[in-house]
């Protein structure tokens, strides 16, 4: 095996376990409240990263004053905020919808960055907004419960909790490691979730099987997603691994119908094909241009 297509398993791989958060995350909220259920998949996953920071040999960066401000609210929003919005979202819809819509975080986060930072907007990425607010349209037909529709409002806030995230981490000047972001967001989520999770106080309902989720999602999407992500992205390259990003929605899709037994609708297909479609056309561009530059001397 070579070592690119290496990078591709490693990059599958990865992104399998990203779609399958959103089981993990709808059988964490069925029996923990939000917050809680965020606590402890930091708690879990912080440990880890501080082993590999010491094993690697890396130091946590010392920001000054205004990059410490924007890792801080980096952290509140791409880790506690996505996190508990999104448990909250999976109390009240279903986790085939969350996956659909956790798939439009790409065309999110171009957008975002045009609105926000005033980026130029590429013409494709009229299509994508286009294709994407298709997708998502079609989640939400006539004669839905309210309870659904809010459960889908809360996921796409946490989409845009994570694409505040990206927006934000191009704006920090020093240059931070992929490794020592991850255990600074771990350690901020921790910190800013735990004292919501107190005030949630213990609940009574507490199932092994939402324990076994929160602790699967820590060590294997968070932890061992990371270790395989940058794996891949070392063999390939950022660019061409943006084009994988578009298996998570789809490995979300398939999970929640294999594991929770979720019936996959018309609808749910037509809502992937656009979010698909509009992934498509925002990242292949790119990944083209990257493939066909002449190589460097």
């Amino acid at each position: 095996m070579s070592d690119k297509t290496l990078g591709y398993v490693y990059l599958t791989l990865a992104m399998v376990l990203v779609g399958s958060t959103v089981v993990a995350s709808k059988i964490a909220a069925t029996g923990l409240p939000p917050f809680t259920a965020t606590a402890l998949r930091f708690a879990l996953a912080l440990p880890c990263f501080l082993v590999l920071l010491r094993v690697s040999g890396q130091r946590l960066p010392r920001p000054g004053l205004r990059d410490g401000a924007l890792l801080v609210v980096q952290g509140l929003a791409g880790t506690a905020g996505y996190t508990a919005l999104l448990m909250a979202g999976l109390r009240a819809t279903s986790a085939l919808d969350a996956g659909v819509i956790l798939g439009t975080l790409p065309v999110v986060s171009a957008v975002v960055a045009v609105l926000v930072l005033g980026e130029r907007p590429r013409p494709a990425l009229i299509a994508t907004i286009v294709l994407a607010g298709v997708g998502l349209f079609v989640l939400q037909p006539a004669g839905r419960s309210a309870g659904s529709m809010t459960g889908n409002a809360l996921v796409f806030g946490a989409v845009l909790c994570e694409a505040l995230f990206i927006l934000l981490n191009k704006r920090v000047r020093i240059a931070v490691s992929p490794l020592a972001l991850s255990t600074l967001m771990s350690a901020i989520g921790l910190a800013a979730s735990l004292p919501f999770a107190l005030a949630e106080g213990a609940s009574p309902a507490v199932s092994p099987a939402a324990l076994l989720a929160v602790a699967y999602y820590a060590l294997l999407p968070t932890v061992g997603g990371f270790l395989l992500w940058y794996a891949g992205t070392a063999r390939v390259g950022g660019t061409e691994a943006a084009l994988f990003t578009a298996l998570a929605p789809v490995a979300a899709l398939l999970l929640a119908a294999l594991l929770l037994d979720e019936p996959v609708n018309a609808r749910q297909l037509a809502g992937i094909a656009f979010v698909l479609a509009a992934v498509g056309v925002s990242v292949l561009p790119a990944a083209y241009r990257a493939q066909s530059l002449p190589p460097t001397p």
